[in-house]
Parts: C-alpha cells; structure tokens; sequence
C-alpha cells in the first residue's frame, strides 16, 4: 500500500511537471505567424506514416538507419513494459500482464529483452560514432558545448534503463524459486540465461532489494528520460510525427509567395485585376520575410523544434563544403534558441520586454532589442544556393531553406540593404522588370 502511494505521488509530480515543460515548448511554437495548413489529409497521413513512423528517410545512409531502427523498435516495444510497470505499481500487484497474456507473456518480454540488447549494442557504437570516431558533421562549431553533451548523455540515460530492465527481469527469474508465491514462474530468452549466473549466488534479501532498485530505476528513468525531452534535440522522438504530418507539401523548388510583392508585379506588367480597388498610398509598408521568430511561421517553429540535430543538412550543403560559414542545422538550432529565449522572456512577465507597455506581454507585443540576426550573420544567410540539398536530406522534413529565404526577404525588401554585388540586380528587377539594366526597352527586340 505505501509503495503505491508513493509511486502515484512521483508519477503525479513527474507528469505534471512534464506537462507543465511540454506547455511550454507549445507556447515557443506558436510565436510563429499563423499559416494556413494546405493539401490532401491522405498525403499528410503517408507522409507521417512512411517518413515518421517507417523512417524512410534515415535510409539513404544504411548504416547509422540501421543503428537508429534498433534504438527505435526497442523504444515502442518497451513500452509495453512500462505499461505494465505503471499498473503493478498503482494497484500494487506483480507482472499483472502475466495473468491475462499466459504463455504469451513470455514470448512479449523476450521480444523486448532482444530488442534491448540491440538497443544497448547499438547506444554503445552512436557512444563510440560520436566520441572517438571523427565524423565530420558531428564536429561543427554549432555543436560544441551542450549540443555535444546533450547527445551523450540521452545516450548514457538509454544505458541506465537498459541496465534497470536486465536488473529487474534477472533478479526476478532468480526469485522465482526463493518465492514463488509472489514470483510467478516465467521463462525470458535473456533474463532465463543470464540472471542465474549474474545474480545466483545471492540470497534472498540482496534479491530483492536489486529487483525493486531495477524496477524503481526504470520507472525513474523513463521520468527522467520525459522530462528531459522538452531542452532536449530528442524532443524529435515525439515532434517528428506532427511535423511531417504539418510539413508543406509544395514542391521543394517551389518559393512561398508574398501577395503584396505578386500584386504590384501584376500591376506592373498589367495583369491585375482591373476592378481592384487603388492601394492606398498613406499605408504603412508591410514587413515583408522574417527577422525573427515571430515573423516566422509556426510551421518553421516547429521544425525547428524537431530538429534531430543529426547534421545531414549541414553535410550536404555546398557552401558548408566549399568552407563558408553556412550550416542549415545551426541556422535551424537558432531559431529554436531564439523562440527559447523569447518565450522565457514573455512568461517572465517583465514589462520592460513590452512594446506597449498598457498592454501585458505577448508575441505581438514584445520587444527586446534583439532578432534573429544576434544568432544568424549575414554572411551565412548570402552563402546559401538555395540548392535544396538541405531540405531533401532532412530525415523528418524540415525546411531550413524556408527560414533562410525568409530572412533574406526581410533584409532585401524591408531593410533595402544587402551584398552591394546583389543590388543592381535588384534594381533592375524593381526599375526595369529584367535582371540585367541595359539601355534599351525591354520589348525593343519585338519590332521589325
């Protein structure tokens, strides 16, 4: 009875904390600009399912997709466990999945304990990919410092549980023949082998006692393990299935439009619409692209918050390459920083951050004095092809072509500035419809 009481009590703190982090990471998101979710369910569903679930992607690269796909498969399964962990541990009973599952209980358990032993094989190998081998996308600037920390501790966290589960199911086949009243007999394709000759030679009370560190050392972990997520590049083992299922579904050459910039053109060119009322001339100038979050979409947002930090962009960009300082994944990592940063700061609820200060802070009411370009130089964001490289190797269909394309809007087209090489092109564009100025009308070559 005490032991459920103070399972319910640490799960209850454990979830609601987590609640209260995940809430959190929501609001970041939502900084975004609203943006219009397009195209067929049924292509956002396959999506979701072949990219997400079926990780279709991670396959251009056989080696570490494989790794990865045992990590993955031995997470979903484990959960299994974790089920039952959660009722054993509110209504104080043992292994109660043994009683309705029989024989097939059995089969489930040794199912994960195989699965975790690929797992803990291949935690070991991403362990050693990451620390002793040197992959170059696992070395840029960008992941110095927490970034690298991060990934190995996720890692040494995936080992604990591993060593809990082993723990727990070892002990308790050893048990089974000290007290097999409370210790039903089971037969678990590793825990069978291995928990005899690890655990054997000890007596009854050690027994217990390192079943139930194993038990409460899983469960714990798994709370550490939730609540760890929303700081974590991890957070993508649960925002990968929103963001492939929100991802756009435009061609990837395809550019947004702005409807202010296509309008003027066709009125430009006479193709507007002849009954459209005048624009008027008083009107403050729209802000066109994005200088930070909050001019960006909740979709970008979001990606940024999926991101896996697996540096797949970044290897394949051919400015990063050819030893310019643009990185699409640090590009994309900023602007999760810099919703971070902003979202702290609203819910500080400081109003020196106000714009307007009569009014309580939000995301249309907020400034700090900084943007995305405290994160981002202009010399990365003009390094960029716009190749889409970037967009086609993300494994979870992020767009980090879209933020840069943004930002470059801003600063062409609301800042009028720009590399000084740029510009003539530009005002060519803007004066005389044409990308090279010439002294000659454009539609010279028709006559005669």
């Amino acid at each position: 009875m005490v032991q459920s009481i103070v399972f319910a009590v640490v799960a209850l703190l454990a979830l609601g904390f987590a609640y209260f982090q995940f809430s959190k990471v929501r609001a970041n998101i939502l900084l975004g600009k609203d943006e219009e979710v397009k195209g067929p369910v049924a292509e956002r569903a396959k999506n979701t399912l072949l990219v997400a679930f079926g990780q279709k992607k991670m396959f251009k690269r056989i080696v570490p997709a494989v790794l990865h796909l045992m990590l993955y498969v031995a997470f979903v399964f484990t959960q299994i466990e974790l089920i039952e962990i959660f009722i054993d541990g509110i209504f104080g009973v043992h292994r109660w999945f043994l009683g309705p599952l029989g024989g097939m209980y059995n089969f489930v358990i040794s199912t994960i304990e195989v699965l975790s032993i690929l797992a803990f094989v291949a935690t070991v190998i991403f362990l050693i990919r990451r620390n002793v081998l040197f992959i170059p996308r696992f070395h840029k600037p960008e992941m110095q410092g927490w970034p690298k920390l991060d990934a190995n501790l996720i890692l040494v966290f995936e080992l604990i549980l591993l060593a809990c589960i082993f723990t727990m199911n070892g002990t308790d086949v050893v048990l089974q023949d000290q007290d097999p009243d409370h210790y039903r007999a089971t037969n678990f394709a590793v825990s069978g082998l291995l928990g005899p000759v690890v655990f054997g030679g000890m007596d009854a009370s050690t027994l217990y006692v390192l079943e139930r560190v194993g038990w409460w050392g899983h469960i714990l972990m798994v709370f550490v393990f939730l609540n760890y997520l929303p700081k974590s590049k991890h957070l993508h083992i649960l925002l990968a299935f929103p963001n492939t299922y929100f991802a756009r579904l435009k061609p990837k050459g395809q550019m947004l439009n702005m409807p202010e910039v296509m309008n003027e053109v066709k009125s430009m060119m006479g193709l507007g619409d002849p009954n459209a009322p005048e624009p008027d001339m008083t009107a403050e100038l729209p802000e066109f692209g994005a200088d930070d979050v909050t001019e960006m979409s909740w979709i970008d947002v979001l990606g940024a918050y999926s991101c896996t930090e697996c540096g797949r962009c970044t290897a394949v960009c051919p400015a990063n390459i050819t030893g310019k300082k643009l990185s699409p994944r640090k590009i994309v990592m900023n602007v999760r920083d810099r919703a971070e940063e902003i979202g702290d700061k609203i819910r500080s609820g400081n109003t020196e951050f106000a714009e307007r200060a009569d009014e309580p802070l939000s995301r249309t009411n907020f400034q700090d004095g900084r943007n995305l370009w405290d994160y981002i130089t202009r010399e990365e964001i003009h390094a960029c092809t716009t190749c889409n490289a970037c967009v086609e190797a993300c494994p979870v269909l992020i767009n980090p072509l879209e933020m840069i394309n943004k930002m470059r809007r801003h600063e062409i087209l609301t800042e009028a500035a720009g590399p000084a090489d740029w510009r003539p092109l530009f005002n060519s564009i803007e004066n005389q419809q044409r990308a090279w100025s010439v002294g000659t009308s454009r539609t010279e070559w028709v006559k005669g």
